[in-house]
Formats: structure tokens, sequence, C-alpha cells
């Protein structure tokens, strides 16, 4: 390996070195370009991943073929999906797919169980990232039942121009996928931002045009 664990989730920073010689040990790193689908729903789960670079979205496709995500996998991160796949011996539910080329660090099923059992800390990490990330979900879902489309999709460009600056390169079906929701809803609910001059809809990007006009509707709108 090339990197120590400590380096790369901070939660072994004092971890004894046992754990960072197992882990050298026992680690693969493999590389994963852009639009390679990692896992499908029903396939095994035979290894923990952490992300070393790049970004993994992990979604769910509906019988109509919409898809919604769950939650995105970044550096230092692992997959809850995958985690409890190997805990309950179950097939992974969901479709994980490379958005940004990836680095992939990725521990044998039973290596990281073994290590579970051997090394309290590495016990107290994997229960603590799932409760972690759970509760992120369950955001999701939350947000999903209770709020109306226009309010997260305001509350999604907020967020994307406070990261990203004014131009937001995303498509409508990216933001129905990351919302859950319909692409039609979603350039609908554009459309109608656009006619108040909030942004501009251009060919596979948006602009902000009124930023403040659009944090104001956001609190007018809840």
């Amino acid at each position: 390996m090339q990197i120590k664990l400590s380096e790369l989730i901070p939660f072994f920073n004092e971890a004894d070195p046992k754990i960072e010689n197992e882990f050298q040990q026992h680690s693969i790193l493999q590389k994963f370009p852009r639009s390679t689908f990692v896992s499908m729903e029903g396939d095994s789960c035979n290894y923990f991943p952490i992300i070393k670079s790049g970004i993994i979205r992990v979604y769910k496709i509906s019988a109509s073929g919409q898809e919604m995500t769950l939650y995105r996998i970044k550096r230092g991160e692992s997959c809850i999906l995958t985690i409890s796949c190997l805990l309950s011996n179950n097939h992974f539910p969901a479709v994980a797919s490379v958005e940004e080329d990836c680095e992939v660090i990725l521990i044998p099923a039973k290596t990281i169980t073994d290590w579970m059992s051997k090394f309290a800390l590495w016990n107290e990490y994997v229960y603590d990232y799932l409760a972690k990330v759970l509760i992120n979900v369950i955001s999701l879902l939350e947000d999903i039942t209770f709020k109306r489309v226009d309010i997260r999709i305001a509350e999604y460009l907020v967020k994307a121009f406070l990261s990203k600056g004014k131009i937001i390169k995303s498509t409508h079906q990216e933001i129905a996928s990351d919302l859950g929701t319909a692409r039609e809803v979603v350039s609908r609910i554009l459309k109608d931002f656009e006619k108040q001059k909030l942004l501009a809809v251009k060919r596979g990007q948006l602009i902000i045009e009124d930023f403040s006009s659009l944090q104001k509707k956001l609190t007018y709108i809840q």
C-alpha cells in the first residue's frame, strides 16, 4: 500500500501499530474509470471498500426506471450497504457507479470481519460509520416524503452555488436522480425559476442569476 490508514481515516490516528501493519498486508488498491459499474443489485459483497480518491454514487432504480441517489462515497469513506451485506451475508441491494475516476482500497470480507473481532477499534469504526451515514439516508427519505419538490430543488441550487459557484453543471436528469423525482418535474420547476429570473437554463448547466432572491424564495416557500 502507498498510504497509511490513519492518513486516509483520521479515526485511526491513535491506533495500535498492529492495525496499521495488517492494513498494509491485506489491502488491495484498485482503479476504476468513470462510468464503471462497481456493484449491481444482487451482487455478492466480497470486499470492504475505502475510497482513496474519486467519487462513487450509490443509487436505487425503480420498476419504471427512475433513479434515486442514496449517497455518494468520497475519499476516506466506505459504503454502508456493502458493510451491511458483509455483516448479514446478503446481496447488494442497489447500484454503485463511478462518477469520477476512483482509486479504491479493497479489504477482503473475511479479513474485515476478523479485524472486527480482533480489534475493538475496527468494530467501533464500522458501527460508528454505519450510524452516521444511516442518519443521512433517513434524512433523505424524510425530504422525499415530506418536502415539496420546489423546496428541495431550491435547496439543491443553493448548496450547489455555495460549493461550485454560479455555473452549475448538472442536467435535469441528474438533479432528478439526486432528488428522487421525475425529470419532467425538475424541468417544469426550473422553468418557473427561470421565468422569475432566478437562473438561466442552458444545455447541461444552470446559471444562477439572482442568488439572494433564490435564498429568500427558499425561506418563503418553507
